[in-house]
């Protein structure tokens, strides 16, 4: 049986970059079409594809983050004029930043809750494509992810929700290890009961 120990290694070393420590360059095309591309080998019952991917990457970034600046305004009145500035550079944080879209097919044989599991299986592959590329990648929700003012700007449909943004770039810092559960605590075997 063929073994690489080289992946084992990367997925026991992964670790999130933080997008506001992210710097140029970011993936160029090709290597953004091969983290998407991983990104959709997911497990994915009854083939649905029940997620979608929107780019943010040059100046859209910027326009986007004037929009969450706006919308920000409306929904923390009082926000001081740092925290504005914070949410207009948001996408500015990294040089790529590309939603993932969750869409649900109801009424259908397959679970809407697997259909969900789907697109958080889509946001871990994305993260190990883009380390294993040599690049810092990082998913986050935060607040934008849902509100229904952005989740309109960004066209989601009746049955879609923003799974995570995930930010790419380079790493400027280096990471360091954070404490990781202990197996022992976490794992069980599932015994019959005694008759």
């Amino acid at each position: 049986m063929p073994r690489s120990q080289e992946t084992i290694d990367l997925l026991l070393t992964r670790r999130s970059a933080k997008a506001l420590t992210m710097v140029e360059p970011g993936p160029d095309a090709a290597a953004l079409e091969t983290v998407l591309r991983i990104g959709a080998r997911v497990p994915d019952h009854g083939k649905l594809a029940p997620w979608r991917f929107i780019v943010f990457r040059g100046e859209a970034r910027r326009a986007f983050g004037a929009i969450l600046s706006a919308v920000y305004t409306r929904v923390q009145p009082n926000a001081g004029d740092d925290q504005l500035e914070f949410e207009a550079n948001r996408f500015l944080r990294a040089p790529v930043v590309v939603a993932v879209i969750s869409r649900v097919t109801p009424g259908i044989k397959i679970p809407e809750w697997e259909q969900v599991l789907s697109a958080g299986a889509v946001c871990q592959n994305m993260l190990v494509a883009a380390t294993a590329l040599g690049f810092g990648a990082q998913w986050l929700t935060e607040w934008y992810a849902f509100d229904p003012e952005i989740g309109r700007t960004l066209g989601l449909g009746e049955n879609e929700r923003v799974a995570g943004f995930i930010y790419l770039g380079s790493e400027s810092v280096a990471k360091d290890e954070r404490p990781r559960p202990v197996l022992a605590d976490i794992v069980s075997d599932w015994m019959p009961e005694a008759p």
